[in-house]
């Protein structure tokens, strides 16, 4: 343990003075023809600079991050500035990556200001924000924007020799180093190993370089199963991670090393997850912390059209590369972690070119009561007990499955209660419809909640029956009969826009909520709610426990017995 002590102090000796790194001189000092045959470097030039402005808008003194209205920074930069008090705009902005945005400009169109205005503002945070003092910013050595940081310091130290520099690098390392920060089985995680992997081989420290490779290899087995699927509980950071983790095989590769067998293969594996959560419209479905906008490209799918992921997902449609064909997903699996809401047993249903079932979505990141309801059960499609108190991270099992061609039917139960409650869902391709059948135990009742499409009105609500139409004149009908009696039951609610509390809301965009409609089911012990798009004239009929639903163009049979569909 003293021997690896001392060979980290000595390579942070090293990285103080610039004995670990060969530099170029500044670019005040180059003559017009060493700038012309400058060349790019991986460092500056790799696929790390996301959503960053342009360095035109830097230069004029702007940026602008996550939508947000763009803002005026000035010559001289207030590190703890936050305009809009936003968390996610915050830890961007003390991320600096738009910073790298300019060095990576600079490397290739040869403009010195670039790389000027680039070591003003990052000598600026430096002095700034220095780690361990009580004038750094909130977000200055917070684990994230440590990762994001550092390789716009390794891009920026391939073309400025400082000691200020050095000395910075050798910081971020020792953080992004440190076990006790490290976010193992995360993309945060992630984004620490590839910082340090470019720490480490810029500045020849193997000792880092290994760790970080070494970290990855396994973080990775944590964060994206055997099937491929992704742990944080949020299909849209599965685009985040895939992309991350080809950066992360790139910096192994610039390293000099080979990527391990088991990175490249997990990489390779969650493909078939991202495209699975993507409906027929191309847009992935919002589940967890991930909004309705968000569009994959370039993934190729399988050719399987249902699939269950034992990471707590099942999604399924009719077809691929139609987008009129029906799509579901439903949630259960482990309790909420990382990007997760409380969304066990919830439901999302596209038929026919249109959602008609959908969820509250991903608002932001900020602590207010619209994001923690958005969170919650009720922002979901999902059965809740009354007067039971809810008990959250509580798994979800799936306890039977059945998957045909025309046909997949499902079970799963829970005691997020403190009670059994079972919900069984039946999906019909083809005659396309969703049957969902609620249960909890005798003694006790339960409302569900469903969330439609804010392009859906309502335009009849009696008698257990919920038409509902948009501007085109297309319809669905949602019918709910209490069970085992299957006589249509009444009461139901429809509300939209509330706010005390939250409740008829939907998010399709990063920090906006439009009004929606949401039909809450009066409480029972036994409900069925059956979902029929295209149409608002479905009959239903019952005998036993034989439940038959008629629409103009098809017929469609059923059985609900002992809490099960088939």
């Amino acid at each position: 343990m003293r021997r690896r002590t001392r060979a980290l102090g000595l390579i942070i000796t090293l990285l103080l003075t610039g004995g670990g790194i060969t530099q170029a001189a500044p670019a005040a000092a180059r003559s017009s023809e060493a700038r012309a045959t400058a060349k790019p470097t991986p460092e500056c030039q790799g696929d790390w600079l996301p959503a960053t402005p342009t360095s035109t808008q830097v230069m004029s003194g702007e940026v602008q991050f996550l939508d947000l209205p763009p803002v005026k920074i000035g010559k001289t930069i207030n590190w703890r500035w936050s305009p809009y008090k936003n968390r996610s705009w915050d830890m961007v902005f003390s991320s600096l990556r738009w910073v790298g945005r300019l060095v990576a400009d600079y490397e290739t169109s040869g403009e010195d200001a670039y790389l000027k205005r680039a070591t003003e503002l990052t000598k600026s945070w430096v002095e700034s924000n220095p780690r361990g003092g009580s004038g750094a910013s909130q977000y200055a050595w917070a684990e994230h924007p440590i990762a994001l940081r550092a390789p716009v310091l390794v891009c920026l130290s391939r073309h400025v020799k400082a000691s200020w520099l050095t000395r910075s690098l050798a910081d971020h390392a020792k953080m992004l180093s440190n076990p006790a920060l490290y976010e193992k089985g995360h993309n945060h995680g992630m984004d620490q190993d590839i910082a340090l992997l470019r720490i480490g081989c810029r500045t020849g420290h193997k000792e880092w370089a290994d760790l970080a490779v070494r970290r990855m290899t396994g973080s990775v087995k944590l964060d994206i199963d055997s099937q491929g699927a992704l742990q944080e509980q949020a299909p849209r950071y599965g685009i985040y991670v895939h992309e991350r983790l080809k950066v992360g095989m790139e910096a192994i590769t610039d390293c000099g090393r080979k990527v391990p067998s088991e990175i490249a293969k997990r990489w390779e594996s969650l493909e078939a997850y991202i495209t699975h959560a993507t409906e027929p419209s191309g847009f992935m479905v919002p589940i967890g912390d991930g909004g309705a906008d968000v569009r994959p490209a370039g993934f190729q799918h399988a050719k399987q059209t249902v699939k269950i992921f034992k990471a707590g997902y099942v999604f399924g449609r009719t077809a691929w590369d139609k987008p009129e064909s029906a799509y579901y997903s439903i949630r259960f699996g482990p309790g909420l972690k990382f990007h997760g809401h409380e969304d066990h047993m919830g439901v999302t249903y596209y038929a026919q070119g249109h959602d008609v079932l959908v969820e509250a979505g991903f608002h932001s990141y900020e602590k207010t009561p619209y994001r923690y309801w958005t969170i919650s059960p009720e922002a979901h499609n999902v059965p809740v007990v009354v007067g039971k108190p809810f008990r959250g991270h509580t798994a979800t099992k799936l306890v039977s499955s059945s998957v045909k061609d025309d046909r997949q039917s499902y079970k799963l139960t829970d005691k997020a209660y403190g009670v059994t409650r079972t919900r069984s869902v039946l999906v019909n391709h083809g005659e396309d419809l969703m049957a969902v059948l609620d249960t909890v135990p005798s003694g006790t009742r339960a409302r569900s909640y469903w969330h439609l499409d804010p392009a859906l009105s309502p335009v009849s609500t009696h008698g257990g029956r919920i038409v509902v139409k948009d501007k085109s004149g297309w319809k669905a009908t949602l019918v709910q009969l209490a069970m085992p009696s299957c006589k249509p039951i009444s009461g139901q609610s429809v509300v939209r826009g509330a706010s005390s509390p939250f409740q008829g809301w939907i998010s399709p965009t990063y920090m906006s909520k439009v009004p929606a409609s949401v039909v809450v089911s009066p409480a029972t012990p036994s409900l069925l709610t059956i979902v029929t798009p295209g149409t608002d004239k479905p009959t239903i009929t019952c005998s036993g426990p034989r439940v038959t639903i008629k629409t103009p163009d098809t017929q469609t049979t059923l059985r609900a017995r002992a809490g099960t569909l088939s």
